[in-house]
């Protein structure tokens, strides 16, 4: 079993001492009663949840997995009374609208209980992840009928949610889709075709499950253009509200994975199933962009939560396991031997592991509360700063973050040796779950052309002036301070190489797509660094502030914790420059046949 406690003395210091969720959220209309005291206990509680009852089923349900008989998934032991109580104590609806049952509280809390859930038990976290989702879509653009009948249901969790996308012949490639969608001639559509990786496709733990499905009408443009979106209900609706009959979708098959084997991946088909047009034909791909982006956010918040459960774990391991004597000679001379945490090596690798995932949860509730303001502040115009930065930000939070949450895992499991590649432990199960979180909501090499192809260059370079401006503004701002001087000085040569970069693949991409390609995930990565060297420079600034104050222990690990970062971690961005500077030639040059 893995070692798991909520770090909730960092998300406090992130929330109430670096980004001053008062000021910044709890002040936004809507949100007045959701101030500091009512966010620790939502904190505290969701802690309690996730290492009471989500974390012991965790391990059982990765050795049992979902089972599949005549149509029917049947999800772990445990697994449905976790269900019914996760939603019965509201959890489902914790940031989804008053209007149709939710709590209305904020997103950033949402994020908070993202990350919770994700480190104790991510193959559950699956099933309400997905409605989340759905809801969201629905409540943007279901029509007035469609969110009455379906978003109340949902938001309590007695229904689930799906998105229906990838094709056996298509994923990224969604213009690509077969499954069509012919009028009825009574409103609705007849929905035919075959959706594969269904997550949450079909289980045993909601009454129905409403699929929001892309299809293409007969009259359909090519490509993408001539997408629609559809719900799909797995029952019938009555008049009346309840569950009717069955509609006409089946699943098929459930897929056999390499991990999150608790949360069932379904082969969906659709045979004239009833179906009904969410807005306009034709406007599905950006509907169901609303679902994705929301998807992308939340899937970063899977690797950050999956590197804080190998963190602790190594940690707790590495403090207890003997082995060896330090290099600099016996530092427990009482015992046959010192804890593995005396080598460097150990060292680094736990440092690593500490540094990213601090600096992924400040970045991460940066962003968090930015969705927030782009939500609810009654300045348009800041609503559109803070919307930018999310957009902006998307992309390298679910990319970075699923690259670091599978790369933390192994480190994880190498601190353990031997015995972290043995099940009983808990550290393979953490390298398998953490691997799909790369792929799937869009691949990560996917996230970088998204980054570089679409962000860059949008409304004049709109979206990259709502970072590089703060960061500029703080460097400014703080290089004269003499405590600050060796992260500032950095931090601006990490943002210099990033400034460099962009203009040169503005430049050279201009002439040349691929040579954008190229640079695309090297380009992503040194963004990330310098993000989260920002993010590092401001819990610096915070901690020597109060360090002489309340919990001088924490803020004195965070200032060292912020040194290793910055000596080495970040150095990491010369070889990313050199890569990008480098050009698409060393890729492209070589002939196809040679591979």
């Amino acid at each position: 079993m893995v070692s798991y406690s909520a770090p909730l003395d960092d998300i406090r210091f992130v929330l109430y001492d670096l980004l001053d969720y008062d000021g910044r959220v709890a002040s936004l209309p809507g949100y007045e009663e959701a101030g500091r005291e009512l966010a620790d206990a939502v904190i505290e509680e969701a802690a309690k949840l996730c290492e009471n009852e989500l974390l012991p089923l965790n391990q059982p349900g990765d050795e049992e997995g979902c089972t599949f008989e005549n149509g029917v998934v049947r999800t772990p032991k445990g697994f449905k009374e976790l269900y019914d109580a996760f939603c019965e104590g509201g959890w489902n609806g914790l940031a989804l609208s008053p209007d149709y049952g939710g709590q209305g509280l904020p997103k950033t809390l949402q994020f908070v209980f993202t990350e919770l859930i994700c480190s104790t038990n991510l193959s559950f976290g699956m099933y309400p992840g997905l409605t989340h989702g759905a809801c969201n879509a629905l409540e943007l653009h279901g029509s007035d009928e469609q969110k009455a009948t379906f978003l109340p249901n949902m938001i309590h969790g007695r229904w689930s949610g799906t998105m229906c996308l990838t094709e056996p012949h298509c994923g990224t490639d969604l213009g690509l889709i077969r499954t069509k969608a012919e009028p009825d001639g009574n409103g609705s559509y007849k929905i035919t075709g075959t959706k594969i990786f269904i997550s949450a496709g079909e289980h045993d733990l909601s009454e129905n499950i409403v699929h929001l499905v892309l299809a293409k009408l007969p009259d359909a443009p090519e490509g993408s253009k001539g997408i629609s979106l559809f719900i799909v209900p797995k029952f019938l609706v009555k008049d009346d509200g309840s569950v009717g009959p069955r509609n006409g979708v089946a699943c098929g098959s459930i897929e056999h994975k390499m991990g999150i084997k608790a949360s069932s991946t379904c082969v969906m088909n659709f045979d004239e199933a009833e179906g009904y047009l969410v807005g306009e034909p034709h406007t599905g791909m950006a509907k169901m962009f609303t679902m994705m982006n929301v998807a992308r956010l939340d899937v970063g918040m899977q690797g950050l939560g999956l590197a804080e459960t190998a963190y602790q774990s190594a940690a707790a391991y590495a403090k207890e396991r003997l082995q060896g004597r330090s290099l600099a000679g016996p530092q427990h001379p009482d015992k046959p031997a010192d804890p593995i945490i005396v080598h460097p090596d150990v060292r680094k690798n736990l440092l690593t592991m500490k540094a990213y995932n601090e600096g992924a949860r400040a970045l991460a509730l940066w962003v968090a509360m930015a969705v927030d303001v782009a939500e609810k502040h009654p300045d348009e115009g800041v609503r559109q700063e803070a919307d930018d930065l999310v957009a902006l930000m998307t992309p390298i939070i679910k990319s970075f973050f699923t690259d670091h949450g599978f790369e933390a895992t192994n480190t994880g499991m190498q601190v353990f040796g031997g015995h972290g590649y043995i099940r009983e432990w808990g550290m393979e199960q953490l390298v398998r779950d953490a691997r799909i979180a790369q792929i799937y909501e869009g691949a990560n090499g996917i996230q970088a052309l998204d980054l570089v192809g679409r962000k860059l260059g949008q409304n004049m370079g709109r979206l990259l002036r709502r970072f590089f401006h703060p960061v500029q503004a703080f460097i400014e701002e703080h290089q004269t301070d003499p405590q600050m001087a060796e992260f500032v000085a950095p931090l601006a040569k990490v943002l210099s190489r990033l400034q460099q970069s962009t203009l040169w693949i503005a430049q050279q991409g201009l002439k040349d797509p691929e040579e954008a390609g190229a640079a695309a995930t090297d380009y992503l990565n040194l963004f990330a660094l310098t993000a989260l060297a920002y993010v590092w420079a401001r819990m610096v600034k915070v901690s020597l502030d109060k360090s002489n104050g309340e919990m001088p222990e924490f803020h004195e690990a965070k200032l060292a914790t912020a040194r290793f970062f910055f000596q080495r971690l970040l150095p990491r961005s010369s070889g990313l420059f050199a890569a990008i500077m480098a050009g698409k030639a060393p890729l492209m040059e070589m002939k196809e046949a040679a591979f």
